[in-house]
């Protein structure tokens, strides 16, 4: 399949006098995750350095290792990264913590206006107070959890009439999370060209954020809210709601219908390697990984398809994604402010995404011809208008942990009930607001 290009993403340009105003050359070190979005940077940041005169370095720690290792770059005052593109959940801490460099000034001065990003990435990974016009990074990776199939097997008319005859319609992509798993179970346990196949791959990993990243793409989709009235932390009746406790419900019955066996503690890796291994009709995963399965020789191009997250009372995606902030203790700031100058440019931004990365600017989202640009491209679009994100505040840790605690307790270990999960939790974050001075 011969996809079209942004038209836009030839169109980049060299930033005139970027180095101009440079004394002297920097050496900088950009921290981030190491994933596929990580090595496009790579390959973008090099147009930078040839137009700047900085050296760039590149820092990326693993999934699992992530947050620990930067959160401790940080509240060590390290000053290994000049710029990091921190999580969305990080933007409150890194705010009220002094880690990241208030941005308002510089944007001013600079003419580089938020109303160029969608908005929710602004939101998610720029603002803190949320929704306050106070900028503490650039919104550099949109992402959200989203779904990919094994498009291949739900054409082949064996399986769409055996489908067709236990279900009572026809197998397409899920409409509604009820839907999902009908055909997570039906594929469940099945035959496939001589080998037993399973429904789907999900999050269910303890030690980080995995489950918790999961089991909210059920969650909001129910309606879960994590206050009655948003900055009151009022949980009781929202976070243990009856919404919620049958979406929570649901996905353990999920994870114990339809799974490859022993997935107790899985979480991207896994996902991709259950895919890719030819175990799972359906898996979920990041956006940010959707090249790269696409690409992929085995199963991707006509044997892949991708689908927002399905809803069931409204519409909902977990957000992912990450904003580049310029760290507070870098030596180094006026070259970091120069490199997110350079990245807020719509060309560089269209360059972004023809990478692999995926540009939160209006330019390149609105652009005719990104819907066709990639086969997930317009499902990325869809997603982005329903994200919704975990708590950001600077305990966000604390609170994710205990989260991760109840729902892997209950969801996999298979301890008590879904209320008494959530009722759980509610205990947990009042402790925790509590000790803030927030309750």
């Amino acid at each position: 399949m011969k996809l079209r290009k942004l038209a836009a993403a030839t169109a980049l340009c060299a930033v005139g006098g970027l180095g101009a105003t440079v004394a002297q050359a920097d050496d900088l070190t950009l921290c981030w995750a190491a994933w596929d979005p990580a090595n496009a940077l790579v390959e973008l940041s090099k147009e930078f350095e040839a137009e700047s005169g900085h050296n760039m370095s590149f820092e990326f720690v693993p999934w699992p290792n992530f947050a620990d290792r930067m959160l401790n770059e940080l509240n060590s005052g390290g000053k290994l990264c000049d710029l990091l593109i921190g999580d969305s959940q990080w933007i409150g801490g890194g705010a009220e913590n002094g880690h990241y460099v208030k941005l308002n000034g510089f944007f001013d001065d600079e003419g580089i206006s938020m109303d160029d990003f969608a908005p929710a990435t602004v939101y998610a990974y720029s603002t803190w107070p949320k929704g306050t016009p106070n900028y503490y990074a650039l919104p550099a990776m949109g992402d959200a959890n989203g779904w990919f199939y094994r498009q291949d097997w739900f054409a082949r008319p064996e399986l769409r009439q055996a489908f067709k005859a236990e279900v009572g319609r026809d197998l397409a992509e899920p409409k509604s999370q009820r839907e999902l798993m009908e055909i997570a179970k039906f594929f469940q346990g099945r035959q496939i060209d001589g080998n037993t196949v399973y429904g789907a791959s999900i999050f269910t990993e303890r030690g980080s954020e995995g489950i918790t990243m999961g089991a909210t793409g059920a969650l909001y989709t129910w309606g879960f809210k994590y206050e009655n009235t948003p900055g009151e932390y009022d949980m009781e009746g929202a976070v243990n709601s009856p919404a919620a406790i049958e979406a929570l419900e649901f996905y353990k019955e999920l994870y114990e219908c339809c799974t490859p066996p022993g997935y107790t503690n899985s979480y991207m890796g896994e996902s991709l390697d259950a895919f890719k291994s030819g175990q799972v009709a359906m898996a979920m995963n990041w956006f940010a990984f959707f090249p790269g399965l696409y690409a992929d020789p085995d199963t991707g191009g006509d044997k892949i398809d991708f689908f927002v997250n399905p809803p069931q009372n409204q519409a909902g995606s977990t957000l992912g994604g990450q904003g580049i902030s310029v760290v507070s203790y870098s030596d180094k700031q006026d070259a970091a402010l120069e490199y997110i100058k350079w990245f807020a440019q719509p060309a560089v931004q269209a360059k972004w995404w023809s990478l692999g990365g995926y540009s939160a600017h209006n330019s390149v989202l609105n652009d005719p011809s990104f819907v066709e640009s990639q086969p997930f491209a317009g499902d990325f679009l869809v997603a982005m208008q329903d994200v919704q994100d975990f708590w950001q505040e600077p305990a966000y840790a604390e609170l994710l942990l205990a989260m991760q605690k109840r729902l892997h307790d209950y969801i996999v270990a298979d301890q008590g009930t879904a209320e008494e999960a959530l009722n759980k939790l509610i205990e947990d974050w009042t402790e925790t607001f509590e000790d803030e001075g927030k309750l």
